[in-house]
């Protein structure tokens, strides 16, 4: 997100600090909603390892991750610091596992589609954050405020659960699909998601040096269907 605004911080240098400013409270607001979300249908499935460890927790401090962070503030996206689970003690075996993984993204999903209410009924007009429109961020009243800030934290917590389930370790999409997998398979699934994190980084790292945008051409028309699909636009 703010790797594409630079040329802001020259043009319009309060029009980008409203911007990172908007991006640190969706961010914060995204990765919170997301791991509590772990936290909780883990402790509600019998392992209570997150809650002792503080996790079960709406403090956004608990759940960041300072990697994942700078990606999502930088790029657009990222992940917060994993929650622990003890697999042992889930009920329902690989399933409980799987469930655990789903609930962080399903939960993105779920509280955009909560925000874009508004949008659907016609109550807001979602803004565009397209540069021209960035450098106006906030500056209208307070209909418009409201929702420049439901957009973008909308955006966030879309792009997030999106990216999420993307089935490449460490992603939770990995761990979806592996309580998906039969059990006589689950050793090679196992080792085939030991690559997840290389490809992932391989990626990544290609789509910010040869601007290929790989990772946005797979998640973008994803993100791009859910946010009509909540806001109506």
């Amino acid at each position: 997100m703010l790797l594409g605004s630079f040329d802001l911080l020259a043009d319009d240098p309060s029009g980008f600090f409203r911007l990172t400013v908007l991006i640190v409270f969706a961010l914060l607001t995204a990765v919170t909603i997301h791991e509590f979300s772990h936290a909780l249908v883990a402790n509600s499935l019998g392992d209570n390892t997150a809650r002792r460890l503080g996790r079960l927790s709406l403090n956004p401090m608990r759940h960041l991750d300072p990697g994942g962070a700078i990606m999502m503030f930088i790029a657009g996206f990222g992940w917060g610091k994993p929650v622990p689970v003890d697999p042992r003690q889930l009920s329902h075996g690989y399933t409980g596992t799987a469930l655990v993984a789903a609930a962080g993204p399903l939960s993105n999903l779920m509280f955009a589609f909560l925000l874009a209410i508004p949008f659907k009924t016609g109550v807001l007009v979602p803004a565009s954050l397209s540069l021209d429109r960035v450098v106006h961020v906030m500056t209208g009243g307070l209909r418009e405020g409201i929702a420049d800030v439901l957009a973008v934290v909308i955006f966030f917590n879309l792009l997030l659960g999106v990216f999420n389930l993307l089935p490449l370790a460490p992603l939770d999409g990995s761990r979806v699909l592996a309580g998906l997998v039969p059990s006589e398979h689950t050793a090679a699934y196992g080792r085939l998601q030991r690559n997840g994190p290389g490809i992932l980084v391989a990626i990544i790292m290609l789509d910010f040096a040869l601007d290929l945008g790989i990772l946005w051409g797979i998640i973008g028309p994803v993100v791009g269907a859910l946010t009509t699909a909540a806001t109506g636009y």
